[in-house]
């Protein structure tokens, strides 16, 4: 049996500053997959996270965003905007919104690529209903609280089983940003939050810890976890910060690397909108 670290970064921060910080963990998976006898198997960890406010374009939008139109979202001057190589369209990313990656071996917990994404989705299930919100999926990917109002979303990267991104919730984020977008192509979908709901004086760092019980509570291998600060972590290990921000959307392809290494799967759905 494992104890999973939750690694949480207090205050909002560039998408970039926990990408990061997950490719380092990513990296430490990866190292033992190709030295199991040599180096040790990590323990799964949890990042979670809330980003500063930025608008992303994923791939299906990379060079179709105008000037004019990357203007626009920046004309308020408090928020950014990114050009990110993901899947997918225009979404929204900021404080207020719980982002958390799990960084875990498919294979160490008898997971496939879809009963990984069925447990999260669970898991965000699980979530609201400790706050009295009931929640559901639909035929769209994502965890609604109607079949128009989308409140959490679920977006996964895998390399040798090795899990990557992950899951973003609205607690209390302002739906306004979301107005200045059609939020990942979704015409004729609305974003909520707890606070829509009727939820309020709930933190995200709050909801991020009920979220991580509840993933642990269905990963079999796992007993508990231990909490961290994700700073501190960073620092011990010399991981430097960055910026930029990023999001995900619903795909799904098998790969190659160049260099004829790892094949890759992408299995992704929009961040919340």
């Amino acid at each position: 049996m494992r104890t999973l670290t939750h690694l949480h970064f207090r205050t909002p921060i560039p998408y970039n500053t926990a990408s990061r910080l997950q490719e380092h963990l990513v990296s430490r998976f990866l190292a033992h997959k190709r030295s199991p006898t040599a180096i040790p198997a990590p323990p799964p960890s949890i990042i979670t996270a809330e980003f500063h406010p930025v608008y992303t374009s994923g791939r299906r939008d990379v060079g179709a965003v105008s000037a004019t139109q990357q203007a626009y979202l920046r004309a308020s001057g408090r928020a950014s905007f990114v050009e990110a190589l993901r899947g997918g369209q225009t979404t929204f990313h900021g404080p207020g919104q719980l982002v958390a990656y799990p960084i875990l071996d498919l294979r160490a917990h008898k997971l496939t690529p879809r009963s990984y994404v069925c447990l999260l989705e669970k898991a965000l299930i699980a979530t609201c209903k400790r706050y009295g919100i009931e929640a559901m999926t639909t035929e769209n990917t994502g965890v609604w609280t109607t079949p128009d109002d989308k409140i959490a979303a679920v977006g996964v990267h895998m390399r040798r089983n090795v899990t990557s991104h992950g899951v973003g919730l609205n607690v209390s984020t302002d739906l306004w940003w979301f107005e200045r977008i059609v939020a990942c192509g979704l015409e004729g979908k609305r974003t909520t939050s707890f606070e829509r709901e009727g939820v309020k004086g709930v933190g995200v760092d709050e909801v991020g810890r009920v979220f991580v019980e509840e993933v642990v509570g269905r990963l079999e291998g796992v007993e508990g976890w231990v909490r961290r600060d994700a700073e501190e972590v960073m620092e011990e290990l010399g991981i430097g910060e960055g910026e930029g921000d990023a999001c995900t959307t619903l795909w799904l392809e098998e790969s190659t690397t160049p260099r004829g290494g790892d094949s890759e799967l992408h299995l992704y759905e929009s961040l919340p909108g």
